[in-house]
């Protein structure tokens, strides 16, 4: 479950080729910060997209800023240009090199969208995340559980959500080989 309400990241750059590779593994490296690693493929093709579109469509200039919101039950990645002027999803052929982005983009998101504002726009998508109901992996504790009278010789391992006591031995005082 996540325990605060909203978190953000945002990265500012220059919209060049060599800075897309750059961003999606900033984006990776963060989902995964946040446990959200599932969300990892989707969000890297979404923001390589967004990226791709200011580096051949933004004039006056390239530079632009990335920013993922993690939210309670979706993230929210967003593209902010100079550019006033609004995408255009295009229907491109079955022999076209290039022009499906944005379709590509509203065919894996939960939703995208534009906002234009004084200084450009912001092109965004959202993902749902994980389903909170289910503790994630790293807030489930294993338990030893007795294997039964048919397999006296093996012992269970058991995921639980919450465990009353865990004992935990004391640590035993630092010993060093080296006299003095």
């Amino acid at each position: 479950m996540i325990s605060h309400p909203s978190r953000h990241c945002t990265v500012e750059l220059q919209a060049l080729p060599s800075r897309i590779g750059q961003v999606r593994r900033i984006v990776s490296a963060q989902l995964r910060y946040w446990h959200m690693d599932s969300l990892i493929d989707r969000a890297s093709l979404g923001v390589t997209e967004l990226l791709s579109n200011v580096h051949r469509h933004a004039r006056p200039d390239k530079t632009c800023t990335v920013e993922i919101e993690l939210l309670l039950d979706r993230l929210k990645v967003s593209v902010h240009d100079h550019d006033p002027r609004l995408p255009v999803v295009a229907d491109a052929g079955p022999l076209a090199t290039c022009g499906r982005g944005l379709a590509m983009v509203a065919a894996m998101s939960e939703s995208w969208g534009v906002l234009p504002d004084d200084a450009g726009k912001a092109v965004w998508f959202t993902l749902p995340t994980p389903a909170a109901a289910e503790p994630a992996a790293w807030e489930r504790v294993p338990r030893l559980t007795a294997a039964g009278p048919d397999r006296p010789r093996f012992t269970e391992v058991a995921l639980v959500d919450h465990v009353a006591e865990v004992h935990r031995p004391e640590p035993a005082p630092a010993r060093s080989a080296v006299p003095g």
